[in-house]
């Protein structure tokens, strides 16, 4: 963690906000569409400048070369502290601070991480990409020009004064944040497995859709690639992306929403098509375009066979999640759907037909197992 430390005394301890293990997860809308941070792991010094099509909107993202520039990763923390600050204005709570006093542990248990040392490490470094990370807009700059913030005002680990131990952490958001989180219509819900998701394209794609075709109706969201491309602030040639968007279409991952590529009619570039599934507690609803496009110019390896069986896969569906709360309470069913999935990729012959049963069956396996551990 970094070295910032702020004495705190016993009478303090109870502003921390309590670890919500059911807390409803939320996203800043704003930021779900702009290119507001890194999508590699590697680090990024090199800015970001985008422009809306219609030239109105405009972001700029600097980095520190000393942090790099805050990732897709890192932007996981404020997933939660917008989730915190959704839950206590949905309950009403006067003066929502600002100012957030959490343990790392809530953290790292919200956001999906494994709670280690080395998790700790991480969870300092993001932290410190996150208040060095400039940005520079026009969304929400009311009067002015530009507003200009980092994503933390501040962060520091509170250490209790008489015996030198660490208490937590101290977490300042930037009032463009805060109020961006607070204002009507100022966040959207997201599906937990996100935090399951792995590659960064996967994870900005998630929320593109999440965005613009969670509420689209049946016809879904198109978007033609070159001005995805833009809307990514991916570094690299528009030749990769279109790549790796082809690939990710093929493979089809994205927890709830149905992607296929379309020909446009007034541009030799493909659009991308987002549909939510129809229906997540049975078998998905999938409405290819009648047209495909050709993605062999993308020099693409050959797409694998599609699957006979649509069920949902590599994520839990609600009607899963409400069927283990109710039969086997008290587990971390998202840490042991990290496990199951790591299970399946050890043998090459695990590919279950019907992937939620396989799960609750080995969810029952474990409780069976283990749940003498679980507290009375």
């Amino acid at each position: 963690m970094a070295n910032n430390t702020s004495k705190v005394g016993v009478e303090q301890i109870d502003l921390f906000l309590p670890y919500l293990a059911d807390l409803n997860l939320r996203d800043q809308r704003e930021m779900m569409e702009r290119p507001f941070f890194s999508l590699s792991k590697t680090k990024r010094t090199k800015p970001i400048d985008y422009t809306s099509p219609d030239g109105k909107v405009w972001v700029h993202v600097s980095a520190n070369p000393d942090y790099g520039m805050a990732t897709i990763w890192d932007a996981d923390i404020l997933i939660y502290c917008a989730s915190v600050l959704n839950d206590l204005k949905e309950r009403r709570v006067n003066d929502i601070p600002r100012v957030l006093k959490v343990m790392p542990y809530d953290i790292l248990r919200s956001i999906g991480r494994p709670v280690t040392g080395r998790s700790y490490e991480l969870l300092g470094a993001a932290l410190d990409r996150l208040q060095s990370t400039t940005v520079k807009t026009n969304i929400r700059a009311d009067q002015r020009r530009e507003a200009t913030f980092s994503w933390l005002d501040s962060w520091s680990q509170l250490v209790d004064e008489k015996t030198d131990r660490s208490r937590g952490i101290s977490i300042a958001l930037s009032s463009w944040f805060y109020d961006g989180v607070l204002m009507a219509g100022g966040v959207l819900s997201i599906d937990r497995s996100y935090f399951s998701i792995t590659g960064g394209r996967e994870r900005w794609l998630y929320k593109v859709a999440r965005k613009h075709a969670g509420g689209a109706g049946d016809d879904g969201f198109a978007i033609a690639l070159p001005t995805l491309f833009e809307k990514s602030g991916a570094e690299g040639q528009y030749r990769r992306f279109k790549f790796e968007m082809a690939a990710l279409v093929r493979e089809n991952a994205i927890p709830g929403y149905d992607l296929a590529l379309e020909p446009a009619v007034t541009s030799k570039e493909p659009l991308l098509r987002i549909r939510r599934k129809a229906d997540d507690k049975g078998p998905a609803h999938r409405k290819a375009s009648s047209q495909t496009v050709d993605v062999s110019k993308t020099s693409a390896p050959a797409a694998k066979p599609p699957s006979q069986n649509l069920e949902p896969r590599g994520y839990l569906t609600d009607e899963t999640l409400a069927h283990l709360r109710e039969h086997y309470r008290g587990w971390d069913f998202y840490a042991l759907h990290r496990e199951f999935q790591t299970w399946l990729r050890s043998q090459d012959d695990r590919e279950p037909d019907r992937y939620q049963k396989a799960f609750i069956g080995f969810v029952r396996r474990y409780h069976e197992k283990n749940r003498f551990q679980l507290r009375s």
